[in-house]
């Protein structure tokens, strides 16, 4: 894709009303994203991801993520809450950004929790990296950890679910 008009795209995108858009070309796939309010103090520009259609070795590009349209225009998906098997519900922890999933604060610290982990509301869970931005991920809802969706490493998409919580 050409940078041109990839600058061009983002113009035009970060000056409209859209709140998301995206476009399958010459096999590649480019999505962008504008974020709600409460997301907008980690970005301030639009976001921009190759996703290769076929070939794993092409590069990947990002920019920054976009600056916040109204809230009324961006309506944020609430994290799911299902039952399991002993007939409990289990709470989505969900990435609120782009980035990178890390379970510890170093390399060489223990993991923030575990399978098994009791949580509460405001404890830290987990770190999501996004643009040399460490932000820590905080449960909403109190219970225990039953499964950790994501491993350490990995990138993450917005609102995809990192772990499940059995509500107490």
């Amino acid at each position: 894709m050409d940078l041109q008009y990839l600058r061009r795209l983002l113009k035009i995108f970060d000056e409209s009303s859209a709140v998301d858009l995206e476009i399958e070309e010459e096999g590649v796939t480019l999505r962008m994203s504008k974020f709600s309010e409460h997301q907008a103090a980690f970005a301030s520009a639009p976001q921009v991801i190759h996703v290769p259609q076929q070939m794993a070795s092409m590069p990947v590009a990002m920019a920054a993520p976009a600056s916040a349209p109204t809230p009324a225009a961006a309506p944020t998906a609430a994290p799911a809450a299902t039952s399991s098997d002993s007939g409990k519900k289990t709470h989505q922890v969900c990435s609120p950004i782009v980035g990178t999933f890390y379970r510890a604060p170093a390399p060489d610290a223990d993991a923030f929790v575990q399978v098994g982990s009791r949580v509460s509301v405001g404890t830290t869970l987990c770190i999501v990296e996004a643009m040399k931005l460490m932000n820590e991920i905080e449960s909403d809802a109190a219970g225990t950890v039953v499964k950790i969706l994501v491993e350490n490493g990995q990138p993450v998409e917005y609102n995809q679910p990192l772990m499940l919580v059995e509500v107490e």
